[in-house]
């Protein structure tokens, strides 16, 4: 199997993310909010994928010959099932330049000569000679479109590739998002990079009372988190804010954000969540700092350098992935929040195919901005009776994901 799909080339705009964003009328409020963000999100919006695989190779299980279908976004999590041996793994995204990072990740574990060149590439800042390393060993081995897309010019005349000479994770919609929240912080008096000097679980909750959490009273902050434009930046759609307003019980996300960022700093070691590190370090931990995401554990590089020809990535929508596939094909579902936009009808299109192609014994995962699964009351009970909910599991493994980005982690097992 090779690490591409029969639709390897992709075009400039990504017509097919805005065509799955669109649910309202252009001159709606509704509509204006929805293509407003489908124009931010049609950038690279995660350079990093931000759902802990940990939690997720846990509610899997994966065993090899397993065969997952999962949305790529930053493809992190993609290159740490590979860690489990899985017989394949399908990636499909709407975003053709998480195509591109997912190809290029790829390239990198295929072709670069050792783990620490891997290393270099993926997760150092401010080595030039990355763009060296592209066009050695990755370029020529690189399919086409994707070679094509990282030695193009960006907006401001560089060629794309070099951002792994300077900091890719400092990019992106949501990296941008977080460099205008430490902006932000900074000029009521904090700075969030000094949250890394923290040496012990106490400091990282005495951080948090002391600094981080006032600033969520703060007048001009509220007025912010109330706006849903000011939160595209975290890849929050409209449909996304209003779901997480219902929460709180008002118009601004000021106390469901206080909550979510209490999670990420004061409930997990800092030495083991690489989330925190890049949220407040713009970057991951050195080793005497901390531990890297598990794809770029030593323990884990040949395991996923000898299976990385066994993923294929597709510029296509689940539900259009699975339509293709046959019966019974299928044994992983990975959702990331992608149901969170969608409407009843796209929901049970995609559980249609999803019912379909699910083998004996399939597991389901997904996360949602609110608590409860939005299943119950939107999927039809013919398709809904088909699967179990594991409760205990998801609450409990919710709890455990260090990016404590989401309210919900939710596992659905196909009934036998």
């Amino acid at each position: 199997m090779t690490d591409l799909a029969p639709d390897a080339g992709f075009g400039r705009k990504n017509t097919k993310l805005k065509s799955a964003l669109l649910q309202h009328k252009a001159l709606s409020l509704a509509g204006l909010s929805e293509r407003l963000f489908g124009l931010l999100f049609s950038g690279l919006v995660y350079p990093q994928i931000w759902e802990d695989p940990i939690v997720d190779m846990e509610a899997m299980q994966i065993r090899p010959g397993h065969r997952i279908v999962t949305i790529g976004s930053g493809g992190c999590n993609m290159l740490t099932y590979l860690s489990a041996g899985p017989a394949r793994i399908d990636v499909v995204d709407l975003n053709r330049h998480h195509i591109a990072l997912n190809r290029l990740k790829l390239a990198a574990f295929r072709h670069l000569p050792s783990h620490k060149d891997v290393l270099r590439f993926l997760a150092s800042t401010g080595l030039r000679t990355n763009s060296d390393a592209f066009d050695l060993f990755i370029a020529p081995k690189l399919d086409a479109a994707s070679r094509a897309y990282w030695t193009s010019r960006d907006i401001s005349g560089r060629r794309r590739i070099g951002v792994f000479g300077r900091n890719i994770y400092r990019t992106g919609l949501l990296g941008r998002f977080i460099s205008v929240s430490h902006l932000l912080a900074r000029l009521h008096g904090i700075n969030p990079a000094d949250f890394i000097q923290a040496r012990s679980m106490r400091e990282q909750r005495q951080f948090f009372d002391d600094k981080l959490a006032p600033l969520f009273e703060r007048p001009v902050i509220r007025w912010i988190t109330s706006r849903k434009s000011s939160l595209f930046g975290l890849g929050i759609p409209p449909q996304q804010f209003d779901e997480l307003a219902s929460l709180s019980g008002e118009r601004s996300l000021a106390a469901v954000l206080r909550h979510r960022l209490e999670k990420l700093t004061c409930h997990f070691p800092l030495r083991e969540n690489y989330f925190a590190w890049q949220a407040f370090a713009r970057r991951y931990p050195l080793p005497h700092e901390g531990d890297l995401p598990p794809y770029l554990q030593a323990s884990n590089y040949e395991t996923i350098r000898n299976h990385a020809h066994r993923v294929a990535v597709h510029h296509e929508s689940f539900t259009e992935l699975l339509a293709r596939k046959p019966a019974s094909s299928v044994d992983r579902y990975v959702l990331l929040d992608a149901q969170d936009w969608m409407s009843d009808r796209q929901l049970n299109d995609l559980w249609s195919e999803i019912t379909r192609t699910a083998d004996a014994g399939a597991v389901v995962i997904f996360r949602t901005a609110a608590e409860a699964s939005i299943l119950p009351g939107r999927l039809s009970a013919a398709l809904l009776d088909q699967w179990d909910y594991d409760a205990e599991a998801s609450l409990r493994l919710g709890a455990q994901d260090r990016s404590a980005i989401y309210g919900g982690f939710h596992i659905y097992r196909k009934k036998a």
